[in-house]
């Protein structure tokens, strides 16, 4: 084993977080400590057609290199102790590159609907066993949702010239080192990839059917915390990042999220409060929480991320503002503070269980739980009932989801969840915090940072950079527990009544409605 380095207070490390809706650069010491942080807010994606949503990859590099440049401008002084550079970007999104490393196109965002045709393949006796084990439509569904199958089967002459077809993580570290490698913590797509083994498919694998390519297009990638390449000299320029700085393999937003909330075995699970809702815990094992759909690559390498993930997630709490939340914009606009704010405070005097109404969250259709056929659905409503009681079911009813969820992960891990920690923009919210404490009947944990993405690909940079020997110590140095909301026991009580004999029984007695509503109006399709 490689000498571990010895440290020094004032190093530091450059993290690099390009999420859905911002794209921020971190300056963390070694004791997990954020020093100085710039947050630029981006534009998501912009849509052409319904249900398309792309963004221009150029724009991605110039926010990066403009939020760079101005963290290390007004931070002269950190230049000659930042020991490295470590990146960590939103999950699937990805970019068609020319052999002269061009966009031939925008990049497809996570978030587009837009559905490929399914061609040769599944077919004959495989069909058939694929259609007895009920996968035949989630397959179908995975193909259809394969980015790579659209652009073939529509823009031919754009795949065709395609030479590299890189995911957003793979396109930043070509721009910042001008090597086509990416992390495998990073590989979380329709691709031809294999999440046990977490390499590329084999040869004769069916993935290759299921999103035919070229391997040749695809980036080499390399473990988290081992080495992606060095800044360039044109990089430099552009960024302000000193050139010929390592820049360290990390993972995706949500794994890295994981670590930096210190979930580092299967019994402490992480709360993701962002756009997409999650339930995660890491895995030495290769463990399907549901049955053929495999967890993503942690952020630790050679562990696998398990994940229940609810779509839509605390997008929802940006529909509940966008379509109910107007006076607290305008008020939060002349206070000078976020509206999310003035949310917590329209709750506070709202009862636990939002006087029953009851909300099931699923305003985006899932592949196999909850069914394609799904849709959301608040019930309980009376005279008595507020847009108030609205946004505080809304919060309820992710975390009985993410309750759920929980359910089924200690099923499959085999192991009872005794910890949660929650990271996210919703982690932000007190009255979320207890609410999530109360239905999940354990203490909610709050890390000591909001910004737990950049400080798991910093806990990545530290151990590859050998300033620890071994993620456990860079997690007990650089993580800690800031704040902890105890479940308050008429609370508890009232949510597992609640939780048990009204949420867990509504999908099963709506879902005959929902697949009516599908069969009558076509939506979602059914393909």
């Amino acid at each position: 084993m490689p000498t571990t380095r010895m440290k020094k207070l004032s190093d530091c490390i450059l993290a690099i977080d390009a999420g859905t809706q911002s794209i921020r650069a971190v300056i963390i010491d070694l004791e997990g400590n954020l020093l100085d942080i710039v947050k630029t807010p981006i534009e998501p994606y912009f849509s052409t057609k319904p249900g398309w949503t792309e963004q221009d990859p150029l724009y991605y590099w110039k926010i990066l290199c403009s939020t760079t440049k101005q963290l290390l401008r007004k931070n002269k002084s950190y230049s000659h102790i930042i020991k490295g550079v470590t990146l960590t970007t939103q999950r699937a999104t990805v970019i068609n590159l020319d052999k002269d490393g061009n966009p031939l196109r925008p990049a497809i965002v996570w978030l587009d609907q837009r559905k490929a045709e399914v061609e040769h393949f599944p077919s004959g006796i495989l069909r058939l066993v694929l259609k007895a084990a009920g996968m035949l439509e989630a397959l179908e569904h995975t193909i259809r949702d394969g980015e790579c199958n659209w652009i073939r089967q529509n823009q031919p002459e754009i795949w065709d010239k395609t030479h590299k077809f890189l995911l957003l993580s793979g396109f930043f570290s070509y721009k910042l080192c001008d090597e086509y490698v990416d992390s495998v913590g990073c590989t979380v797509g329709y691709l031809p990839f294999d999440f046990k083994t977490q390499q590329w498919a084999k040869p004769g694998d069916m993935k290759w059917k299921m999103f035919p390519m070229n391997p040749s297009v695809l980036p080499k990638l390399v473990r988290p915390s081992e080495l992606l390449g060095y800044i360039s000299k044109k990089a430099s320029r552009e960024t302000g990042i000193p050139a010929g700085l390592p820049l360290i393999a990390a993972a995706a937003d949500k794994a890295c999220e994981v670590l930096g909330a210190g979930c580092l075995t299967p019994e402490i699970a992480c709360l993701s409060y962002g756009t997409t809702a999650t339930i995660e815990t890491t895995n030495p094992n290769y463990v399907e929480i549901i049955p053929f759909f495999p967890p993503y690559p942690s952020a630790t390498p050679g562990s696998y991320n398990t994940e229940v993930m609810i779509y839509r997630g605390y997008w929802m709490v940006s529909w509940f503002k966008k379509e109910f939340g107007l006076r607290e914009m305008q008020i939060a606009e002349r206070r000078h503070i976020a509206p999310e704010a003035l949310f917590d405070e329209l709750i506070r005097d709202i009862p636990p269980g939002s006087m029953g109404l009851t909300l099931q969250p699923y305003w985006s259709p899932g592949v196999k739980i909850p069914g394609p056929e799904a849709k959301g659905a608040i019930i309980g409503f009376g005279d008595v009932h507020t847009r108030a009681h609205i946004y505080r079911a809304i919060i309820e009813g992710l975390a009985y989801a993410l309750r759920e969820g929980k359910a089924r992960t200690e099923k499959r891990n085999k192991v009872p969840i005794t910890a949660i920690r929650v990271a996210g923009g919703g982690s932000q919210s007190r009255q979320a915090m207890q609410i999530t404490a109360d239905i999940f009947n354990l203490p909610a944990e709050k890390p000591h940072t909001y910004e737990t993405s950049a400080l798991g690909a910093a806990i990545d940079a530290a151990v590859g950079l050998k300033f620890y020997p071994d993620f456990s110590d860079a997690v007990k140095a650089m993580t800690r527990v800031r704040e902890r909301f105890e479940p308050i026991a008429k609370n508890r009580d009232l949510y597992q009544q609640l939780y048990e004999k009204v949420y867990l029984k509504m999908y099963s007695k709506l879902k005959p409605l929902y697949d009516d509503i599908r069969t009558i109006t076509g939506y979602p399709p059914a393909k």
